[in-house]
């Protein structure tokens, strides 16, 4: 397999090894308490190419070379986030992302050959946040891991649920309840009324719905949230032709409102 080193996975590995040796180790001192990633992926060198840059960046690094290894150690070791290769034997990777995400809200970065639009969109519509094609740098892998960490805003401690008339919303838990009645919602309809109940009133665009949600610059369509919001609104509202929790601002977007509140 070639890499945009330009060459096999083996000589890229001995310049990234010699490269690595001029770079600073980021410490878990420097860090706070580094980061738990989970890296499923059944060709070992490949595997090995992406701890070695991770470890340098300060991170604490598992390694599993099959799907049913993933959800083993994801159930178990709690990561911060999992880079899940695609194409794996048996359980395989998509199934892996469907699986865990009805489970956790655990950041999912997919790695994969597959570089067609239905590919990337059946990844991140299974619950994946972000999508790397292969062959792919290090350093960008590096990158978007930075970025989906802190995204998820990794810091060790619970975070608050947002709570908005009957309505709680608790990211850590990844439950959505009315009244007190639990429901029963995908994965990007909960990352759309996160957001929404995150800033009550708040107007979102269908543009800042879909980045806050996806994660990423994608080619997904804006009505895709439109989709996304009518069936919210099949479970959230008594008469969904009239809403009133997911509530429509013409020309703008969507925003979250207080059915009780008398504005």
């Amino acid at each position: 397999m070639k890499t945009r080193c330009g060459g096999r996975i083996d000589r890229c590995l001995i310049g990234t090894s010699q490269l690595l040796h001029g770079l600073p180790r980021r410490t878990p001192q420097n860090w706070g308490v580094p980061a738990r990633i989970l890296i499923a992926e059944d060709d070992p060198k490949q595997a090995h190419l992406v701890r070695v840059y991770l470890e340098r960046e300060g991170y604490h690094v598992l390694t599993v070379r099959d799907g049913r290894g993933a959800l083993d150690a994801a159930r178990a070791r709690k990561p911060d986030l999992l880079i899940l290769d695609v194409m794996m034997p048996g359980v395989d990777g998509l199934d892996v992302c469907r699986i865990l995400r009805a489970e956790s809200r655990v950041p999912i970065l997919l790695l994969t050959a597959r570089s067609t639009e239905e590919d990337k969109l059946l990844g991140l519509d299974l619950g994946a946040d972000d999508y790397v094609t292969k062959p792919y740098s290090p350093r960008e892998l590096t990158a978007r891991t930075r970025a989906l960490l802190r995204r998820a805003g990794t810091t060790g401690q619970r975070r608050e649920v947002l709570r908005v008339g009957d309505l709680a919303v608790d990211p850590d838990r990844f439950e959505v309840r009315q009244a007190g009645r639990l429901l029963a919602v995908t994965a990007k309809e909960f990352g759309i009324l996160e957001t929404l109940a995150a800033e009550p009133g708040r107007v979102f665009t269908r543009a800042q719905l879909l980045e806050r949600v996806y994660g990423f610059d994608t080619d997904v369509l804006e009505r895709t949230v439109d989709a996304h919001v009518m069936n919210l609104r099949r479970k959230l509202e008594p008469d969904p032709a009239q809403p009133r929790y997911v509530v429509t601002v013409h020309g703008r977007g969507y925003k979250l409102a207080d059915p009780g509140s008398p504005d």
